[in-house]
């Protein structure tokens, strides 16, 4: 069951426990968020989220899409702190890499929480998805969908701390099924186009493929396709809880499971604890772990983010 807060209380709950240490001189700050990209409803959602909560405190945002381009998503951060931001919420699209724009914003006095991957350097909080829990409940599905034996793959991503956490859970999901054999594991790169591809050539090259697991759905739907034009009976998993691929698990098609996060928390709490801390209040703790839901077809149709 989902048990974070809706709508933006949880920045309200925030506000009204650090307003005795708001300091005088403290006005709604300016908030800047950098993505690892954009094309994805996952961060849309986010985006909706974050914007909706600024605007309940009066605060101004600025948001940046990296295009997963570290590069690009330093420059943006170095804008943003040249635009005098207050908070810096941070999607890296490369863990290390992400690190000169963190310790540049931490020297420069921003807040700087990361939201849904990590970041190396000074970051003051980190709020996520528990990927490795996720990956784990995903292959588990998928092991007893296919009746607990036959051949699997994984459809691997960018290499993001989630990403990573998602395979490794998969795997140890594996392990306990030893009549389940690993035979396949390629990068989609988490894109419907690339993981179509990817996905046509694993099937054709493991006739007797039974299940793939896929780190994310948007490069699912691309699986999605190949499997379906293959003719094949392949089962698929996925880890997001995106509307098009909870809308086809509904549908009963050979996408039967997707293990749900929840992006807009997610954004919510970390702006929360940046406000706390901006405004006075100690933040505790750390790091803040979002639990993740399964969704299958007994619940597909009225899951929703």
């Amino acid at each position: 069951m989902k048990t974070m807060l809706k709508g933006v209380s949880i920045v309200a709950l925030v506000a009204a426990t650090a307003t005795g240490a708001i300091a005088a001189d403290k006005k709604a700050p300016k908030i800047g968020m950098t993505f690892q990209e954009m094309n994805n409803p996952y961060f849309v959602s986010m985006q909706k989220a974050l914007k909706e909560a600024a605007d309940s405190i009066g605060a101004t945002v600025v948001v940046t899409d990296a295009a997963h381009n570290v590069a690009k998503q330093i420059s943006d951060v170095e804008d943003m702190l040249q635009q005098k931001i207050d908070i810096l919420l941070v999607n890296p699209t490369d863990t290390a890499g992400i690190e000169t724009a963190v310790r540049e914003a931490n020297k420069a006095g921003v807040i700087v929480v990361a939201i849904d991957a990590n970041a190396n350097g000074p970051v003051d909080s980190f709020v996520g998805s528990k990927n490795k829990d996720a990956g784990f409940k995903s292959c588990e599905y998928l092991v007893k969908a296919i009746g607990g034996k036959g051949e699997v793959a994984i459809l691997d991503g960018i290499p993001v701390v989630p990403i990573l956490e998602r395979v490794a859970g998969c795997k140890e999901a594996l392990a306990k099924a030893p009549d389940v054999k690993l035979v396949d594991v390629q990068n989609g790169k988490q894109e419907r186009d690339t993981a179509l591809t990817v996905a046509e050539n694993m099937i054709q090259a493991h006739p007797d493929l039974k299940g793939i697991f896929s780190v994310n759905d948007v490069g699912s739907m691309g699986v999605l396709s190949a499997i379906m034009g293959s003719g094949k009976d392949i089962k698929l998993t996925s880890v997001d809880g995106a509307p098009e691929a909870t809308q086809a698990i509904a549908q009963g098609t050979p996408f039967i499971e997707t293990t749900a996060q929840f992006p807009a928390d997610q954004v919510r709490i970390g702006l929360g604890m940046a406000l706390a801390k901006y405004w006075g209040a100690t933040v505790v703790p750390k790091e803040v772990p979002i639990d993740v839901e399964v969704v299958d077809e007994k619940n597909a149709s009225s899951f929703s983010w």
